[in-house]
C-alpha cells in the first residue's frame, strides 16, 4: 500500500518531478502530460459520480476510477515491460467491453449522432468521455516517442466508448440527437 506522510516535498520547485522508477523529468514532458491527462479524466469521473450516487452505474465508475489510478501508475514507470510493475492489462479492457455490451443491450439503436447533454448525469458522462479521448490522444503521442504499455491505449479507447454508452443509459433512451442543418433555418 502507498503511504504518503509528506505531500509538500519541494522536489518539484525547479520544474522537475520524479517518475516511479526514480528518474527525474521535466514537468512539461510528454509523459507527465499523459499522466496529467489521465488524472483529469479521473477527476471528471469524480464529478460524474456526484450524479450517480445510489445508481448501479456508480460501482462501475468506482472501478474505473481505480483503473485510471492504475493507469497513471503504469505510465509513471517508463517502458512497456510488466516485470514487477503495476500495469493495465487486457482484462481491464475486457471488463469494459462486457459492461458496454450489457448497457447497450438495454438501449434503442441510434438513428443519428448524439449531442452531449440530456440529464445532468449524462452531460457529465459526455464531459468525462471527452477527457478520456484527450488522455488517449496524449498517451498515443507518448507511445510514438517512448515505450508505453499498449494496453494503456486500448483501455483509454474503450473507456471513451464506455462513457458514451453510459451517457445514453443515463439519458434512459432520451438521447439528444443531432439534427443536421437544424440551426440553419
Amino acid at each position: 500500500m502507498v503511504r504518503l506522510d509528506v505531500i509538500t516535498t519541494r522536489g518539484g520547485d525547479a520544474g522537475q518531478t520524479s517518475l516511479g522508477d526514480g528518474s527525474r523529468v521535466a514537468k512539461d514532458s510528454l509523459r507527465i502530460e499523459a499522466i496529467g491527462a489521465v488524472d483529469e479524466a479521473n477527476a471528471t469521473l469524480g464529478l460524474l459520480r456526484l450524479q450517480t450516487r445510489g445508481d448501479p452505474h456508480d460501482a462501475m465508475l468506482a472501478r474505473i476510477q481505480n483503473d485510471l489510478f492504475d493507469l497513471g501508475a503504469d505510465l509513471c514507470v517508463p517502458g512497456d515491460s510488466a516485470e514487477g510493475r503495476l500495469r493495465v492489462a487486457d482484462a481491464h479492457c475486457a471488463r469494459l467491453d462486457a459492461e458496454i455490451a450489457a448497457m447497450n443491450a438495454e438501449l434503442p439503436p441510434l438513428r443519428s449522432f448524439v449531442l452531449p447533454g440530456g440529464t445532468p448525469a449524462a452531460a457529465h458522462a459526455h464531459l468525462a468521455r471527452t477527457a478520456a479521448r484527450r488522455a488517449e490522444r496524449v498517451v498515443v503521442a507518448l507511445a510514438a516517442a517512448e515505450a508505453v504499455n499498449p494496453a494503456a491505449i486500448r483501455y483509454l479507447n474503450r473507456l471513451s466508448d464506455h462513457l458514451f454508452v453510459l451517457s445514453r443509459a443515463l439519458n434512459a433512451g432520451g438521447d439528444v440527437l443531432w439534427v443536421p442543418g437544424g440551426s440553419q433555418g
